[in-house]
């Protein structure tokens, strides 16, 4: 460890070196540093300033940091901690480390055994780099371990700097909320990068690290991208588009779709063709998923079919396509996803196939991590209601929230201190929520206004780079002369798309069952004395899950009049009936139809050809009386409201055996979870619910 230079021309000339020995591990002895590698090295280890990098995705803005630390260290100042969204992304920031000549580690969930030696390791200086998640950082206990940590820190870095502002899109609270945190320390240089900052994000973020925060921004044009849209496909055309390009289209690359279920749609039905892909999403364990990352990097398969999951940080510099089937909810996010294709090769396919959907999928999300002042009323009162630390799941039947808005909107009354995260729960800390009504109204307008980009965007408005790089307010935007637009023309298989494949696409999703997972525990603080584990239902089928490509039609009948059932829905249900009859260790004895509010004419009219096709008895032993429950109430007021208002017909005699039960929609499970309870309070030995539709 060398004396440090008390000269800036010196702190330069370290600064300069080390940069070039970086590179050199990196890339090569011939590779020369940009020009802002060189303007942010210097001011981080020169001038301890705070630098905002926003630069193009494959520019190289890990080797700032990775200089910036082998310069500080060689100084004798403390290790880097860097602070990264997502594991793929920490895994490969710990070997591109190594690839530099830096010792570093990682603190996540996966190595919970490995931290008390990791931080002996930190304090013993033998390590320059420490990368941790915001949701490490985020909790309080692991955040006081961390302190002498980020006291003696010789640099700090927050990569993807955008999830710290509200008008990113990808806005994590656990971000802003460790900012406040990291920042706390004035005298230890910061460096903040992202790839994806439009100029408002990039103010904000800015903002957050300080007022003399040093913006170097560079242009956001990648040109090995070949960007090109296919509008107008349905559904299934979509499906079938995918499946016949992966038989030509050359390297292997990442579908993205929007949801979980779209992840394992579309992955079944091309492992159905032949294909050799996989799904990922946020749900797959760590391990699961990064055994899916190595087999992609390795070219043990051909595509990914994901969620943005993947999407930050992962490194496969010859990735070859990124297909998109349906549209993400801004040109930035677009952007960012893209920006995993092509990052060292000539050439990759960027190919959007808008779904009729995106709308109302964009609409879901441009609100979803917005608090609602009702529901932080509902939180408030839970805290209020409990001197005992509350889970989430009791903080779900307590307010009535779904546990991904939930788990939202405590991280966010968290970034002002109104909650803390314990060891056996949340608590309230006592300090009053301030819902900021312009400023969440504003962003709800940002976001609904990149939307409107995304849809001009996809309908094919003008070059498709220049547009994507005016979206993120890039400077040096010009027209690429190489996308579909530019071009006119469109990669393999354009709009000449099988037939055959069309309808392969159709069996295939007629042919997925969808399980209704039952309900297994009444909540608590039920006046009827209900309690604990639940007699009731077993599990269920539904024809589809939410808008099934297989099903294009069924939304809107759910959604519309009362009516019979086209033949082919009634036929689809037939066919579900003789899969799961498999599964049946009993068969029904008779056919029970859900007496319904919405769809009376439809639920009956199912029921009885179900019972005819199967010649069975049809009974109907329940009766409804009032209204339907307020659709934000909690579990248990719906579960109070159900017993006030559905009951068994007494005079009409149940038949020994199993039941089937059957609906129109399935969305909490309550309705028919209380109604298979009474059944089964009366003789029925099983309860199998059926139902349309599946409702997210």
């Amino acid at each position: 460890m060398t004396t440090t230079p008390h000269s800036h021309d010196d702190l330069v000339a370290v600064a300069d070196d080390h940069l070039h020995k970086v590179l050199t591990r990196m890339a090569g002895p011939t590779t020369l540093p940009r020009e802002d590698q060189a303007v942010a090295v210097r001011a981080l280890v020169a001038d301890g300033d705070r630098v905002l990098v926003v630069q193009a995705t494959g520019w190289g803005k890990s080797a700032v940091y990775w200089a910036a630390t082998s310069a500080l260290r060689s100084l004798g100042r403390g290790p880097t901690l860097v602070v990264s969204p997502l594991l793929a992304l920490m895994r490969n920031q710990v070997s591109a480390a190594q690839n530099a000549g830096l010792t570093a580690a990682t603190i996540n969930s996966t190595n919970i055994d490995d931290w008390e030696a990791v931080l002996r390791s930190i304090e013993q200086g033998a390590i320059d780099v420490l990368l941790v998640s915001p949701e490490r950082l985020a909790n309080p206990t692991f955040a006081r371990r961390m302190a002498p940590v980020i006291a003696g820190a010789g640099l700090i870095v927050i990569d993807e700097a955008h999830c710290i502002s509200d008008w990113g899109f990808d806005f994590r609270p656990d971000y802003q909320r460790l900012s406040k945190i990291l920042l706390s320390s004035p005298s230890t240089p910061v460096l903040a990068t992202t790839a994806t900052a439009n100029s408002r994000v990039t103010a904000d973020v800015a903002r957050q690290l300080g007022d003399d925060t040093r913006v170097l921004r560079g242009g956001l044009a990648r040109t090995s991208l070949r960007l090109s849209v296919i509008p107008g496909l349905s559904g299934l055309e979509r499906f079938a588009w995918v499946d016949q390009a992966l038989s030509v289209v050359a390297g292997s690359g990442i579908i993205y779709v929007p949801t979980v279920a779209d992840t394992t749609r579309l992955a079944d039905f091309l492992v159905a063709q032949g294909h050799t892909v996989v799904a990922y999403s946020g749900q797959l364990d760590a391990n699961q998923r990064e055994r899916v990352e190595d087999q992609l990097r390795d070219n043990q398969l051909k595509a990914v079919v994901a969620t943005s999951a993947l999407g930050m940080g992962y490194d496969k510099p010859d990735l070859g396509f990124c297909f998109h089937v349906g549209s993400p909810d801004s040109p930035v996010a677009y952007y960012q996803q893209v920006g995993r294709a092509g990052r060292a090769i000539a050439h990759a396919d960027a190919v959007l196939l808008p779904a009729e959907t995106d709308d109302r999928i964009w609409d879901y999300f441009a609100t979803a991590s917005i608090p609602d002042p009702k529901n932080i009323e509902k939180v408030t009162r839970a805290f209020a209601q409990s001197t005992d630390p509350l889970t989430v799941a009791q903080l779900c039947d307590r307010t009535g929230l779904r546990k991904g808005r939930l788990e939202a909107l405590l991280k966010i009354m968290a970034v002002e201190d109104a909650v803390e995260r314990v060891s056996e729960g949340w608590v309230a800390t006592g300090t009053a929520y301030y819902y900021d009504a312009a400023k969440w109204s504003a962003v709800v307008q940002a976001r609904r206004s990149e939307a409107d980009l995304m849809r001009r965007y996809a309908a094919g408005a003008g070059c498709l780079m220049h547009f994507l790089q005016e979206a993120l307010d890039d400077p040096t935007s010009g027209t690429c002369g190489k996308c579909s637009v530019c071009t006119g023309q469109l990669p393999d298989p354009g709009r000449a798309i099988e037939a055959a494949r069309v309808e392969a696409a159709r069996a295939h999703l007629r042919g997925v069952d969808t399980v209704l997972e039952h309900r297994k525990l009444w909540p608590s603080g039920l006046a009827s004395g209900r309690k604990g584990r639940i007699s009731g239902a077993s599990d269920g089928r539904a024809l589809l899950f939410a808008d099934s490509p297989g099903w294009p039609t069924v939304p809107a009948l759910m959604q519309g009049p009362d009516r019979d059932l086209p033949e082919d829905v009634l036929a689809g249900v037939v066919a579900l009936l003789g899969r799961w009859r498999t599964s049946w260790g009993t068969r029904p004895v008779a056919v029970v139809p859900m007496p319904s509010r919405r769809h009376p004419r439809m639920v009956a009219s199912l029921a009885a050809h179900i019972a005819t096709v199967g010649k069975l008895p049809l009974i109907e032993p329940l009766r409804i009386t009032g209204t339907a429950p307020n659709g934000d109430a909690t579990s248990v007021e719906r579960v109070r409201h159900l017993e006030d208002t559905i009951s068994l017909d007494e005079s009409v005699p149940l038949p020994s055996g199993p039941l089937l039960l059957v609906d129109d929609t399935y969305r909490s499970g309550w309705t028919l979870t209380y109604s298979a309870a009474l059944l089964r309070g009366a003789g029925a030995t099983a309860v199998l619910p059926l139902v349309i539709q599946q409702l997210p």
